[in-house]
């Protein structure tokens, strides 16, 4: 129960970190959750940085 408490909060700020990128805070932390926060927070480094504006 502990473990999965400690995987909610680190995918959350994973969410969190990965807010302005491509997928978003719900993006990063579903495949945080799915994977694992490590490759979350890889997903996050690696996504673009912000998302281009629609004109």
């Amino acid at each position: 129960m502990q473990l999965l408490l400690i995987l909610l909060c680190v995918s959350t700020l994973v969410g969190l970190l990965g807010i302005n990128t491509r997928f978003g805070f719900w993006g990063n932390f579903f495949a945080s959750m799915l994977l694992t926060p490590v490759v979350g927070l890889l997903l996050v480094v690696a996504a673009s940085g912000k998302r281009p504006k629609p004109e």
